[in-house]
């Protein structure tokens, strides 16, 4: 185990506060610049692209996709599913289609995936929609070359929560070639301890139930499959133990897992940039995918 049972209640609650540790803005501020920007992104990236919004995966009021296609239309294309973060009780998918510019002009779809944010949603509802989001996407866009996910923060360990499903009962095997995961938490224990948890109402067996770094599968024949795990130079020291400890349990299972630390970015512009077709981490994963 971590060392962060050793730490005070005010010390966890630090470590699990991304937004104290932005070296640019105090805690309020960053946060607000953080929406203005996927907001902003977001807006963008609906002028450049063709867009088909809250197209339903499920029943839920919640549980709708939007996205966003590229101007020139091909058959067949690579789709990213974006999981938007926010400590599973904040954000939507309405602002998070900032990451779709650049795909589109390379030819790759993105689908902003919305999910039921606590207080309505439980966590295990949660990793439930996003996985039959994927089942959905993969059924209803027949053109599709390949799944992508990439989640931001709390989307990151949904999205490594997909890494751990068992198709057999969405009646589709999605054909996932890579995940991009940024600023993850993966290990959900400690989080039961801190402020986070008071609008969750996570037990301790649902965080370990739900924790990816506790059912990474064993690696059967899903060779082309690469993990991308990201960690922003100014992500506490928390964030930067689960990005680590995830990635080597990925190897050790017999993953294709990397671990990438990007300088002068925090928790929130770390994924913020994504709508920069230059932005380093852009040009990894759009030659991540022209790979696949």
């Amino acid at each position: 185990m971590g060392k962060w049972q050793e730490m005070t209640k005010e010390e966890l609650e630090k470590q699990y506060s991304p937004s104290r540790w932005s070296p640019w803005l105090d805690a309020d501020a960053v946060i607000e610049a953080h929406v203005q920007a996927v907001s902003e992104g977001t807006r963008r990236a609906q002028i450049g692209t063709q867009t088909l919004l809250n197209v339903p995966y499920g029943l839920g009021e919640g549980e709708k996709l939007d996205v966003y296609l590229p101007k020139e239309h091909t058959e067949t294309f690579p789709l990213v599913l974006y999981i938007h973060g926010g400590y599973w009780q904040f954000l939507s998918k309405d602002a998070s289609g900032f990451a779709a510019g650049p795909l589109a002009t390379h030819g790759v779809a993105l689908a902003a995936v919305g999910y039921d944010v606590a207080p309505k949603g439980q966590l295990e509802v949660m990793v439930r929609q996003v996985r039959r989001s994927v089942a959905f996407a993969v059924q209803q866009y027949t053109g599709i070359s390949g799944v992508y996910l990439l989640g931001h923060s709390a989307g990151a360990h949904l999205a490594a929560m997909v890494l751990s499903t068992d198709w057999a009962e969405f009646g589709v095997v999605p054909n996932i070639k890579g995940a991009f995961l940024v600023s993850g938490l993966y290990d959900l224990e400690p989080i039961t301890h801190t402020y986070v948890n008071d609008v969750l109402h996570m037990s301790r067996e649902v965080a370990l139930q739900n924790s990816p770094l506790r059912c990474v599968p064993k690696f059967e024949g899903r060779r082309s499959c690469q993990v991308l795990i990201t960690v922003a130079q100014h992500d506490s020291p928390e964030f930067h133990r689960q990005s680590q400890e995830y990635f080597e349990a990925l190897r050790a299972a017999g993953w294709s897992a990397s671990l990438l630390d990007i300088g002068d970015t925090d928790h929130f512009d770390v994924i913020e940039k994504l709508s920069q077709e230059d932005y380093f981490l852009t040009q990894v994963i759009l030659k991540m995918i022209s790979r696949g």
